[in-house]
């Protein structure tokens, strides 16, 4: 039996596992099954589809995909049969050959010069890396490229090979409009050195990215190249077992030339790592993983890349109303930057401030004291900032820092994979030093109280969605495995 892999039941035969809805439906699907022609299957059904052709896939079953499925014309869509948004969405997974470092990393492609107002929706994408080393290429989803009006939502990606989940790219600075929305990402990436990846990577100009849960990161939550006049809300990001770089990152200067005029950061939940052991003082305990964001909000690329980048600058973001909580060794961390409005955020329930010089600290580096706000005021001009920053002399090359190894430090609390302890909620407000009445965009106009709701309104439901199988996706996903882990009643030839 080596020259078989476990995979789903046909879909016909399992119409009685799953809701009514989806079983009508799945007469109309495109089934996984035979493997050895999926791939063809798909790509030929898009490229003979034409504008508009929406590509089902059948829920439940298992895609083992050899190459990208790509889009081929303007405003099709691929989806899942009824629209679930649980556990019974279609799985593309990524299984192309890989070798010396190269191979196949993209699972979806919606980078044709003519897909405009494509969508891909209440499917999951599994990158299949299982602890291996990274693979040169694409994210798990690559989206953007010279198009407009894009749309990812309910759409579940994790495990990638390459460095990022989930990519939106500028093409040739004319992407524009894209929205992500609804999606729960992650994990992403390994925390050994230069093996991370992104939640997600954005690079297109007036793009939303709302409502949206990333676990399990370990380069940026949500990496930010300037992408002017996109607004970054109601975002919920969080570790488990992995330390991760940056939970939202405005640190690119490259492509867009440092400008994020425009660009809003708003109304996003930060969780760094809590404590998982069993505290004495119910306070402070132990992360057994030694898990921390080392950056909550990363503003400049000084604080990233050093002086890689010279005395250019990041340029006129907006970071307002933004609450973290948790362990990290910065909250919002401010260098080389130019005309930024930071205002009215704030940490709530409990929080830690910890870590130390590591080994890929340069030796002339002056590695600040881990604080809640930091700004290297030497490299930031015309800022408009909350009170509470603190001047520190160096913002170079932040992320070079390490947690503790063990020891109780991090904080009691709970993050959306854990409902097992609690944490408070009181929230610390920040003083401002101006009028805390944010700038107005014509891209959302969201009120500051409606977002803050949607924030409680996301973290609930991902409770009831997610509890009962986020056991199972910590065991899963987290462990290096060495192959699929589907119910092996069924067996698929693969030739």
């Amino acid at each position: 039996m080596e020259d078989f892999l476990p995979r789903r039941a046909p879909h016909g035969s399992r119409k009685r596992d799953v809701d009514p809805r989806l079983a009508r439906r799945q007469e109309d699907c495109e089934p996984a099954d035979p493997a050895n022609t999926v791939t063809d299957r798909l790509n030929n059904l898009l490229r003979r589809g034409g504008d508009g052709y929406v590509l089902q896939l059948c829920p439940n079953q298992v895609y083992l995909i050899q190459a990208p499925i790509a889009f081929a014309y303007p405003n099709q869509e691929i989806s899942t049969a009824g629209y679930p948004t649980g556990a019974e969405r279609a799985v593309l997974a990524v299984s192309g050959s890989v070798a010396d470092g190269k191979g196949h990393t993209t699972a979806v492609d919606g980078t044709c010069n003519d897909c405009d107002g494509v969508k891909l929706r209440n499917i999951q994408i599994d990158g299949t890396r299982r602890g291996a080393r990274s693979t040169q290429g694409g994210g798990n989803i690559e989206f953007g490229g010279d198009n407009s009006n894009q749309l990812i939502e309910y759409v579940r990606s994790y495990d990638p090979r390459g460095w990022s989940c989930l990519h939106v790219a500028e093409g040739p600075f004319t992407c524009k409009g894209i929205t992500i929305q609804n999606n729960d990402l992650g994990p992403c990436g390994s925390e050994e050195f230069q093996e991370w990846a992104d939640g997600v990577s954005l690079s297109c100009r007036d793009s939303i990215v709302r409502n949206n849960l990333i676990q399990g990161a370990t380069d940026g939550g949500i990496v930010v190249f300037g992408s002017p006049g996109s607004q970054i809300t109601n975002n919920t990001i969080w570790v488990l077992n992995q330390t991760l770089l940056g939970g939202i990152n405005m640190v690119d200067y490259d492509p867009w030339g440092g400008d994020y005029t425009g660009t809003v950061v708003r109304d996003n939940l930060i969780l760094g790592g809590f404590a998982n052991d069993e505290p004495d003082d119910n306070a402070k305990g132990n992360n057994l993983q030694n898990a921390i964001i080392k950056i909550g909000i990363a503003i400049g690329p000084r604080s990233w890349f050093g002086d890689r980048f010279g005395n250019n600058v990041a340029r006129n973001g907006v970071v307002w109303g933004n609450k973290l909580s948790g362990a990290f060794s910065y909250g919002i961390a401010i260098t080389s930057s130019e005309g930024f409005v930071v205002q009215d955020n704030s940490m709530t329930g409990n929080t830690s401030f910890i870590g130390a010089r590591g080994p890929y600290c340069k030796d002339d580096d002056i590695v600040p004291n881990p604080a809640p706000f930091i700004v290297d005021l030497q490299t930031t001009r015309a800022a408009t900032l909350q009170t509470g920053f603190e001047p520190i002399k160096d913002g170079d090359s932040l992320t070079c820092v390490l947690p503790p190894n063990g020891g109780d430090f991090w904080p009691v609390g709970l993050n959306p994979s854990n409902t097992s302890t609690s944490t408070s909620t009181n929230r610390t407000s920040s003083d401002v030093t101006t009028s805390t009445t944010p700038p107005s965009n014509n891209s959302t106009g969201i009120a500051v109280g409606v977002v803050i709701a949607l924030v409680a309104c996301g973290v609930i439901a991902w409770f009831v969605h997610k509890r009962i199988i986020a056991r199972k996706e910590r065991t899963q996903l987290f462990n290096a495995t060495k192959g699929y882990n589907y119910n092996n009643e069924y067996t698929q030839k693969i030739s």
